[in-house]
């Protein structure tokens, strides 16, 4: 019983020498909750992490004291209430997304540039090693190329044949089957080349080079059979977009796997968490490239069948994109 009431007196005591605070706190953090953060004064916004560093800290001390349970349910509410004040993000969804377009995603881009450059290599190695191979021997066209891919565009379709899968004469209704199926198959190319950089980025790299040989022989293919002005026209309008994004989704997953091998002075897990931040931006926009990648391949490639205005396209892609990532902004946050 003696114990008992001891406990009971070193709570209040404890209770009335820093209730003040946590009221204050309190009140503070239910002004901003209730009305919003423009009714608190300059002095009251700085006063809450300071409060709540004190509420922390008397959230600890009763814990290790054993104070009597209410105090210390009163003080994890409290401190749970003002964390999300003091660390959590009050921007609007609006400006969220304003600020991933026009700052985050493109720091995150260009902090990826050697990768990008690395992933580029590597792809353009993949074409030159499938083209040369199927330059010499045809056959190798299918080691490269799975027949739900080809769709008819293979060695043995004629020269004629070839041209017209290149004409986009599909029906419209065929268009937006086509566009949902190769948005889908590029989605998860990326996806693949990123989530696999964490096994030291070297299944990333794999891919790559496999998203190049396929480029390559399609690319052998129809150059042998003087298609090659059209084939660059049939891959421009779409492929600007398409194949920058799986070589940044490809640079991200690249950029993990040197992290997890090679982690420098850091904790591994620290550097980690530091490349992934930035991986993970660039694949937030990689999304997006996607979708109007799979709008311009589904759509666009079909319905523009004059080559020199697809060339036109792509070339716009590729500005814009350069444009987009790599032109500095007037006062970029940092």
């Amino acid at each position: 019983m003696t114990d008992t009431l001891g406990s009971q007196l070193k709570s209040q005591r404890f209770r009335q020498s820093r209730e003040a605070d946590w009221r204050r706190l309190e009140a503070l953090v239910d002004k901003a909750e209730k009305r919003s953060l423009s009714r608190l004064s300059d002095s009251e916004i700085l006063a809450i992490p300071v409060l709540y560093r004190s509420t922390l800290s008397a959230l600890s001390v009763a814990r290790e004291t054993s104070l009597d349970q209410g105090t210390i349910d009163y003080l994890e509410t409290l401190a749970a209430r003002a964390y999300f004040f003091v660390y959590g993000s009050r921007a609007s969804l609006g400006e969220r997304l304003v600020s991933f377009l026009v700052y985050d995603w493109p720091r995150a881009v260009q902090s990826l540039w050697r990768e990008t450059l690395l992933a580029a290599a590597l792809m353009l190695l993949g074409a030159l090693v499938a083209s040369g191979l199927v330059w010499a021997e045809p056959d190798w066209f299918h080691a490269f190329i799975p027949a739900d891919m080809s769709q008819g565009r293979g060695p043995e379709a004629s020269t004629e044949a070839l041209r017209e899968t290149l004409a986009g004469t599909e029906s419209g209704e065929g268009l937006s089957a086509f566009a949902a199926f190769l948005f889908t198959h590029n989605a998860q190319v990326a996806l693949l080349a990123f989530a696999l950089g964490f096994a030291l980025g070297l299944p990333s790299a794999m891919l790559i080079l496999y998203n190049g040989a396929i480029l390559g022989a399609f690319a052998a293919l129809f150059i042998s059979r003087g298609l090659g002005v059209e084939l660059g026209g049939w891959l421009a309008i779409h492929g600007v977009t398409e194949l920058y994004a799986v070589t940044l989704a490809g640079a991200a997953g690249l950029r993990i796997g040197w992290t997890v091998a090679f982690p420098g002075a850091r904790h591994r897990l620290d550097a980690l968490a530091a490349s992934g931040r930035s991986a993970g931006l660039a694949m937030g926009g990689v999304i997006v490239m996607l979708i109007v990648a799979g709008l311009l391949e589904g759509f666009g490639r079909q319905l523009i069948a004059d080559t020199g205005l697809r060339y036109a396209v792509g070339g716009a892609s590729a500005l814009f994109w350069l444009a987009y990532f790599y032109i500095p902004r007037p006062g970029a946050r940092r």
